[in-house]
């Protein structure tokens, strides 16, 4: 799952980055690679790429900020929405 969100971030960089390096738990809002805008791309994605739907109460910037925390959302409501 971690590899799919580097790989959709990596191919919406917001500024020319070259070969963007980043770890998992780096905040990719604070390296200046992405905008707000990326945060509503991302939402998109989750929710078609994992069949799932994110909650209003889970719409803050910190869930999309790194790839740990996306991954940890998207296992989050998965595991809620199997139970």
């Amino acid at each position: 799952m971690e590899e799919q969100i580097r790989s959709f971030i990596k191919s919406n960089l917001v500024v020319f980055a070259g070969d963007a390096v980043f770890t998992d738990d780096d905040n990719i809002f604070e390296l200046g690679y992405v905008n707000s805008l990326f945060a509503m791309q991302m939402l998109s994605y989750i929710e078609n790429e994992f069949a799932l739907t994110v909650d209003n109460d889970d719409l803050v910037i910190s869930n999309f900020a790194t790839v740990t925390n996306i991954a940890t959302l998207i296992r989050k409501i998965q595991g809620s929405q199997s139970a």
